[in-house]
């Protein structure tokens, strides 16, 4: 974990919007689709999803989920065409106790 990234990744009000949504997925994404091809929202949320939801360019919310890629902060899972973003509360729980222990 790198909290300079995390930080840096947090500074953007998108960027932790996203983070929301994909906190409870079902909340803000129509899971119908991911049905129709076999698969829950428990994988995560596709690119087109969450850029619709941001209402930003394509090219901006995927720059957004890779930095937040980077710091740890979602893990990314390819099916065929698509990719998926989720959480990856691993590296949250360890920065909100990085944030209560060093800071």
């Amino acid at each position: 974990m790198e909290p300079s990234l995390i930080l840096k990744a947090l500074s953007n009000e998108t960027r932790r919007q996203i983070l929301f949504w994909l906190k409870n997925p079902e909340d803000y994404f129509d899971e119908t689709p991911y049905l129709e091809q076999g698969l829950t929202l428990k994988i995560g949320a596709c690119v087109s999803d969450i850029q619709e939801q941001s209402g930003m360019a394509q090219s901006v919310v995927s720059s957004y989920l890779l930095m937040m890629q980077k710091a740890g902060l979602l893990e990314a899972e390819r099916v065929g065409k698509w990719t998926f973003y989720r959480r990856n509360e691993k590296t949250i729980q360890d920065f909100a106790e990085y944030i209560r222990n060093e800071l």
